[in-house]
């Protein structure tokens, strides 16, 4: 996870993840709405905001959107876009320059959870948000989703002297119902709701063709010896059959909560 807490990772991973992730985490987008009331009036905060998936969502309603995130090259996809009710700026999420309750709404999609300091993360979206506004975040239920949720489960199954990689602490804690609703608690929200979200995620079978690609950035993936690796193809294959795409339930929890 060290890669991920450094910018240059994720400048250089922009265009690939608009192309990949962000289509897949638009499909969260819609439940995180749901559950809040979105008017033109509204002041939305979106933190961590990788290529913009709710950021555009949010935008879409009318309301006044800024988005955040603390790599330029995610950030710089966002403004290509040039929407007239979108602004954006790079900004680091444990330590927003922004002033006390100046948003209606405050969102982390599947971003907060990745911070060192994750919990001050969440504070600080506590602290821009208005009294009586509201603090939405998304995080995984299972070692994150898609490809690397399965091949993790894959490995347990066939593989259980294989000891899995120790996932973040923020990670561990905020994947349950009441590790996510104690979090958001103790960063100064109040009546939490949690819900579980699931979508399925469609793995292409033509990638299976060059797995190393497909998993390499699983530290999982990369202590398999050759053997095991054609025992997960295997599977894999067995599993999607004729289908060209294996689909994989991947289940999120949103919290809503208010100020």
């Amino acid at each position: 996870m060290q890669a991920f807490n450094k910018a240059d990772h994720w400048d250089s991973a922009a265009e690939r993840y608009e192309k990949t992730a962000h289509p897949y985490t638009t499909r969260y987008v819609d439940a995180a709405l749901a559950g809040v009331p979105l008017t033109p009036a509204s002041r939305v905060l979106d933190v961590a905001a990788g290529t913009g998936a709710l950021t555009f969502a949010a935008a879409a309603t009318g309301a006044h959107v800024l988005a955040t995130d603390f790599s330029p090259g995610m950030v710089a996809r966002i403004a290509a876009k040039a929407l007239p009710n979108v602004d954006t700026c790079v900004m680091d999420g444990q330590a927003l320059d922004l002033p006390d309750a100046g948003f209606d709404a405050v969102f982390s999609i599947f971003g907060v959870f990745m911070f060192p300091d994750w919990r001050k993360g969440l504070s600080e979206m506590a602290r821009v948000t208005r009294p009586g506004g509201y603090g939405v975040v998304a995080v995984w239920e299972d070692r994150g989703a898609g490809a690397f949720m399965l091949l993790g489960r894959l490995i347990r199954r066939l593989l259980p002297d294989r000891a899995l990689a120790a996932m973040p602490e923020a990670m561990t804690i905020l994947s349950t119902a009441e590790g996510l609703t104690h979090e958001l608690v103790t960063a100064g929200y109040r009546d939490p709701r949690i819900a579980h979200v699931t979508r399925d995620f469609g793995l292409d079978m033509a990638l299976l063709g060059d797995l190393d690609a497909l998993f390499g950035a699983s530290p999982d993936w990369t202590k398999l010896l050759p053997a095991e690796k054609h025992l997960i193809l295997s599977e894999l294959r067995l599993m999607a059959g004729d289908r060209p795409q294996l689909p994989i339930p991947s289940t999120a929890l949103i919290g809503w909560a208010r100020r």
